[in-house]
């Protein structure tokens, strides 16, 4: 009758280890998901940032070529040169003053790009902790499972469970994000 239920007490034990390495798995797998799209988000934020950075520095040039040709505009008028010539200073600071209002339409599309990679990279970095932190209880459960088979000690079987049950909360935690 004892041999029963040591045997009985031993295939729950086994149950709840597989259950626990299940998770233990998949949190593993979705931990690392996560990681390298959290990876993948920073480098295309950095690149936007690269390119706002690019964009910044034709816009300066182009907005000191607009100054430029503004002083020498006004200097021109002063010398009573053709209005054609004036006209055609004009119309290239114009063409300048154009050209600056795209950069900075492009500058705002891409900041706007940038903090969207930022925005998901933060996301995924929270799931993966969270996927993270559920591997963490959930092979401190498994360890304690086999030694509890090994010891043939049920309390350490209990603690286990109760371990592992917080890593299963950690693990739905990290498709869910409700902890934090």
């Amino acid at each position: 009758m004892a041999e029963e239920k040591k045997e009985k007490w031993t295939t729950y034990l086994a149950i709840s280890t597989v259950i626990i390495v299940v998770c233990a798995t998949l949190s593993t797998f979705k931990g690392g998901g996560y990681s390298t799209r959290s990876l993948m988000n920073q480098t295309q934020a950095s690149d936007q940032w690269a390119f706002f950075q690019s964009k910044s520095l034709k816009s300066y040039i182009f907005e000191m070529q607009r100054d430029n040709l503004e002083l020498q505009n006004q200097q021109n008028s002063k010398l009573n040169l053709s209005a054609e010539v004036l006209l055609k200073y004009q119309e290239k600071i114009d063409t300048y003053t154009k050209k600056l209002k795209q950069y900075e339409t492009e500058k705002e599309e891409i900041t706007r790009l940038a903090r969207k990679y930022e925005s998901d990279r933060d996301v995924c970095k929270l799931h993966g902790s969270a996927f993270g932190i559920a591997v963490i209880f959930l092979q401190i459960s498994i360890l304690l499972s086999s030694i509890s088979a090994l010891s043939k000690k049920k309390y350490v079987w209990f603690l286990s469970l109760v371990v592992g049950i917080i890593g299963i909360i950690y693990f739905a935690d990290g498709f869910f994000l409700f902890i934090n």
